[in-house]
């Protein structure tokens, strides 16, 4: 299942970004409201911001979020560096 998420075209014009620029950023900021409200793990809102797990944690650690860190996290890179 997909979702697919219609902004009308005066908040397009109104966000003074490049055209080319719109779509990834608006995943990007999806990506980090939905994990700062806890909405996303880390990985997937990675994934949502089509960003590696590293430069998302990256990213919000500038931003000032905290990270949140629980058993699935540490699961995931523990596999991650076992390389499984």
């Amino acid at each position: 299942m997909g979702v697919t998420l219609r902004i009308s075209d005066s908040i397009v014009q109104g966000l003074r970004l490049p055209e080319a620029e719109i779509a990834p950023r608006l995943r990007t900021e999806l990506g980090i409201a939905l994990y700062a409200q806890g909405a996303l793990s880390l990985g997937k809102a990675a994934e949502l911001a089509e960003m590696s797990r590293i430069l998302f944690g990256e990213l919000i650690a500038q931003r000032g979020i905290p990270r949140h860190y629980g058993d699935e996290d540490l699961a995931q890179d523990l596999s991650y560096a076992r390389s499984e």
